[in-house]
């Protein structure tokens, strides 16, 4: 019998607040067809009064009520995050405490940036596929607004807030790439592109979460590449081709980047999702938003056959194919 662990729930959550580029363009030197053109982003959410801990919550609360499951059913729980309420504890206990998981489920976060719901997918299937547990729920989740120098308009029009959350549950496949649920991971870094993508902050360094700092070109230059690269590495692994493909999920970024990536892999565009007009950069929390506002759209159907990929700040990268 071989393990594979199914997506058998998706939930988001967006705050209500809309900041356009118009209403940028009212705080920085910018307007709407300078930042629509360079990035394809028309709105972004914030998160006011509301924390990651909020955000993420309410996103796990759904996917878990569209899996038809309860709290008390959760085995485990991965927060993909690089915006966290407080340095310690981690993030991910409190949204088990507030949503009432059992007493002893293991949580806990990951900092991976934009790659952070690959990574967490890693592990979680891992996990299942090893018998460890046999229920988990993956979130990503950012309050990026927290972190980002509003008087900075190459960085501050780029990034929103939000959550997207899935449960994974162990079902029994044969092993094949006709198997129903994650395919296929993998996950990688590299410490040399450290300094192209970060915060001007940390505890250890000026006891602040700092600034997000970027430079554009290289990021550019080095997503394109490894996004396309882990795509393909998830493909062979899961001995898919990409005619077998009906969805590409690339990290929304920058919609450059994502047409980019489509064609090098020569996936036709109408088969990308793109959200990254309506929704910015969410770092970890854009794949997880975009499978289940999807899913909630009846874009996206059950045999599916979905690639991720990722590549944020480390730089960290990554990819997986999932059979939905």
């Amino acid at each position: 019998m071989f393990i594979r662990s199914a997506m058998v729930g998706f939930g988001h959550y967006l705050p209500p607040k809309i900041l356009t580029n118009d209403d940028l363009s009212q705080m920085v030197e910018t307007n709407d067809e300078w930042i629509r053109t360079r990035t394809g982003i028309a709105v972004r959410h914030i998160a006011e009064a509301e924390t990651t801990s909020a955000v993420a919550g309410k996103a796990v609360e759904n996917a878990i009520k569209n899996a038809g499951l309860t709290p008390q059913d959760v085995d485990l729980l991965i927060l993909a995050t690089v915006t966290p309420d407080n340095t310690t504890p981690a993030t991910s206990v409190l949204i088990a405490r507030n949503l009432g998981f059992r007493a002893g489920v293991p949580a806990f976060d990951i900092s991976a940036a934009c790659s952070g719901f690959v990574y967490a997918l890693t592990l979680a299937d891992n996990m299942i596929r090893l018998g460890q547990v046999k229920t988990a729920v993956v979130v990503g989740a950012e309050c990026l607004s927290k972190i980002v120098d509003w008087t900075d308009r190459n960085t501050c029009v780029l990034f929103g807030d939000g959550a997207g959350a899935v449960v994974l549950q162990a079902v029994k496949g044969n092993g094949t790439a006709d198997d129903t649920g994650v395919l296929s991971t993998c996950i990688y870094a590299d410490g040399n592109q450290y300094e192209h993508l970060k915060t001007t902050g940390g505890v250890s360094t000026t006891q602040n979460s700092g600034f997000v700092q970027m430079n554009g070109k290289e990021v550019f230059k080095h997503a394109v590449v490894s996004l396309a690269e882990a795509a393909e590495t998830a493909m062979q692994k899961a001995h898919i081709s990409k005619e077998d493909v009906n969805w590409l999920i690339p990290h929304q970024a920058n919609i450059r980047i994502i047409e980019s990536v489509g064609e090098r892999l020569s996936i036709a565009q109408e088969k990308v999702i793109v959200t990254v007009d309506h929704h910015g950069n969410t770092s970890a929390a854009s794949i997880p938003l975009a499978l289940s506002e999807n899913m909630e759209q009846k874009r996206l159907h059950k045999g599916d056959v979905v690639v991720l990929t990722a590549m944020g700040a480390g730089f960290t990268w990554g990819g997986a194919v999932v059979r939905l």
